[in-house]
Parts: structure tokens; sequence; C-alpha cells
């Protein structure tokens, strides 16, 4: 390695967003040094804390939490503009991070949000840290958007659910990137849909079926035994149409449609970012990992984060030095780049 001094972008992702704490928390264990930070939506929160040095305090409080406790700060609500108010929790985190602005932290820290009447990105880089915050996580339709400055700010991952751009400029050795919106671990692709396979073997027997009805129509008058084939494929087809009918549409209520709708528009949105702006180091958290709205599992997800961190910082170390033949960059499924 040339040097540690490391850039991290912390992308967007709900409860899924604690692995960012196991990631930086493995980073410093190994002597790493954050030099600059940019986050979205719970990356913002993550990052935010981190930069003001109360990042340990947070991931205490947030391990404590039952799922109850959640259900009470979340403090469901039924309004037009967000489904959750989210002030308890905002009220929890401000009190975590106290009175501190932006320009002020030992960490240079960029919140990305979104404004929703003119659509573009807006970098929070001054200002209360815990406004910024609060504006980067209103995830649309779940938490109502935020007034700051005159514009009607939503979450950063809208547009930026890896906020790669931010960290460009930032003197670091190395630039690390953490997306909520991976695949199955290891570079799997994510599992089959309930049903798939129970789909597959069916038209497998119809296959089959179809192919044995059309032999025995040629066999006939010349073998005794096509009058059985014949009844075997029938059997067969009855057993094809017994199957087609378990078959089953996964059922999503509405909140699980939305849910996976930003899901799919934010890894979409995450791959064009990161062709623009390739990091050194992409470590991907599957979509399996946690719901969006599990933030009760912050122990699990945070040892999800320190695992994955682990084994990409362990592939990145194990190469030769960029000046090196056969040098390259790893993600966090230790694929070269």
């Amino acid at each position: 390695m040339a040097g540690k001094r490391v850039a991290l972008a912390l992308g967007s992702g709900g409860a899924r967003g604690y692995a960012h704490i196991g990631v930086i928390e493995e980073l410093q264990d190994r002597g790493y040094e954050i030099v600059g930070v940019a986050g979205s939506s719970m990356g913002a929160l993550v990052g935010g804390l981190h930069a003001a040095g109360k990042l340990d305090d947070f991931s205490e409080w947030a391990k404590s939490l039952t799922q109850g406790a959640v259900l009470r700060l979340l403090d469901p609500s039924i309004t037009a503009a967000g489904v959750l108010r989210a002030t308890k929790i905002l009220d929890a985190v401000r009190d975590i991070l106290g009175e501190v602005r932006i320009e002020d932290l030992p960490i240079p820290y960029t919140a990305v949000t979104t404004d929703l009447i003119t659509g573009k990105s807006v970098w929070l880089q001054r200002g209360p840290v815990d406004a910024a915050i609060r504006a980067s996580i209103a995830i649309p339709g779940v938490i109502a958007p935020h007034v700051l400055d005159g514009r009607l700010l939503a979450d950063g991952g809208i547009l930026e659910p890896l906020p790669m751009a931010p960290i460009a400029a930032v003197n670091a050795d190395l630039t690390i990137a953490v997306s909520l919106a991976g695949s199955e671990a290891g570079g799997a692709e994510e599992p089959a849909e309930p049903g798939s396979r129970a789909r597959t073997e069916w038209l497998s027997r119809v296959w089959r079926s179809t192919t044995a009805l059309f032999e025995s129509s040629t066999v006939f008058g010349r073998s005794g035994d096509s009058t059985d084939e014949l009844v075997d494929a029938t059997k067969e087809a009855e057993v094809a149409k017994e199957a087609a009918r378990e078959v089953t549409v996964p059922r999503l209520g509405s909140f699980e449609v939305m849910n996976r709708t930003i899901d799919i528009a934010q890894a979409a949105l995450a791959r064009h970012q990161l062709a623009s702006y390739p990091p050194d180091l992409l470590i991907e958290v599957p979509r399996s990992a946690c719901r969006s709205l599990e933030f009760h599992r912050a122990a699990e997800v945070i040892d999800v984060g320190i695992e994955l961190a682990t084994a990409a910082l362990d592939a990145l170390e194990k190469k030769p030095a960029p000046t090196e033949p056969g040098a390259g960059v790893v993600t966090g499924d230790q694929t070269p780049r």
C-alpha cells in the first residue's frame, strides 16, 4: 500500500447502512485514516457521526434498540408527505451529535440530498450536521421532505445513491465506496423468485409430455406399446397441470413494492456513478443483509460490514502496488478490475 489516507463514499439503503459502521471500524483497526467522507441517506447519517467523532456512541445506542423501540422512534403517522415523522429518532441523533456545524468538523464531510423542486442533487458542506442528515434521510413517501435554506430537500439516494463525485477532489491515497445495493454475498446473483424452480420443472415436464404425444402418434398401428405410451404421456400432462397450479407469484405489500422499486432504481444509478468515478475499492453489501426499516438489527448488520471489509481489504493489501505489473483494483467480491 502506498498510503493509508482514505476518502470514503457511503451509499443509501436504510438499515443496511449499519454495515457502514462495520466498514469504518475495520478501516480504523487496520490503521487507515479517513480524510474525507460523503454520504447519501443512511450513509450521510453514519458519515456525519464519524466526522463528528460520535460514531461509537451511536453504534452502542443503535445496538440497544429493540423492534418496539424502533417503531416508537420512527413515529408512524398518516400524512400527505410521509408515513413516518422520524422526529424522535432525529432528536436521539441530535443528542449524540450535539451542536456541531459541518465546516467545523475535523474531517471534510458532504451530505448529499435532492432538491425536489429543481430536480438536482444538492451537496451540503456547510451548516448544522443534524439538519444535513435530516434532509438526506427523507426517503420518498416514507419520511417527509425537509425545508432548508428555502429548498425542499429529500433523500440523497434519489439521484446519488453512491456519492462518488464529492470525494473526487479529496487528497487521499485510496478511494473506497460502500454500496448497499449489492447482490448476494460472494458475487452470486440474487436468489430466484419463489416458484421459479417449479416453473422450470413444469416447463420441462410439458416439453417431455408434448414430445411423447407426438412420438406416440407416429407409432400407432406399428407397436402394441403405443397405447401405453399415450397413457403415460397423458398422465405426465396431468402432473404438469397440477404443478402449474402450484406456481405462485410472490405477494408484495404496497410498501414492499415501493421499497423494491427504489432499490432497483438506486442500483442502476449506482452503476452509472461507479462507471464515472471508479473507486479503488468497492465493498458491496447484499440487499439480503436486512430490510430497509429493520433498524433493530444493528449488531448483526455491523458484523456484516466488518466481514465484507475484512475480505475486501485482505484482497486489496495482497495485490502488488499500482506501479508494478499486474496491479489492479479489486471490488468487495475480490474480482480484479
